[in-house]
């Protein structure tokens, strides 16, 4: 078996309590291990939504706001690549790698939002050209569609 690797901070992460990835986890789920056991969201209420499972939020908590525990379950696969991903990046929290994952896709999501606004004012006019900017030819319409990322 391999060594653990040393703890390293990716500084977009750091909150400066140097806590590490337990930091943002309640009592309850620090205490369990690994397994989720299927798509769910919880909330500071009991079981059956009754009150009284709520308990005292500790000072990372509140330097992060309100916030739900949510689970999520991942083919073998898609965990490799999320660990992957944590690796490469120096992330050492899942929470903290799915929460990136989140701002990413609300950005594509704003990019998507913008362009449809653009298409719905224009119709079907050509949308203008910068000033400057030359129409692309038949040729480079044809190279940039042959391209791969």
């Amino acid at each position: 078996m391999s060594e653990p690797r040393p703890r390293q901070e990716h500084p977009a992460f750091d909150l400066g309590n140097n806590r590490g990835h337990t930091a943002c986890m309640t009592p309850v789920r620090q205490g369990e291990g690994g397994g989720a056991s299927g798509a769910s969201v919880g909330s500071a209420e009991g079981p059956r939504g009754e009150p009284g499972g709520r308990r005292r939020r500790s000072s990372s908590q509140a330097a992060l706001g309100r916030s739900r525990l949510a689970q999520v379950r991942f083919r073998t696969d898609e965990l490799e690549a999320l660990r992957e991903v944590m690796r490469t990046l120096h992330i050492d929290s899942t929470s903290d790698a799915l929460r990136e994952g989140l701002h990413l896709l609300a950005r594509e999501a704003g990019e998507v939002r913008a362009a449809e606004e653009i298409r719905a004012f224009y119709g079907d006019r050509p949308v203008p050209l910068p000033d400057g900017v030359l129409p692309p030819s038949d040729a480079e319409l044809e190279e940039a569609d042959e391209m791969q990322w």
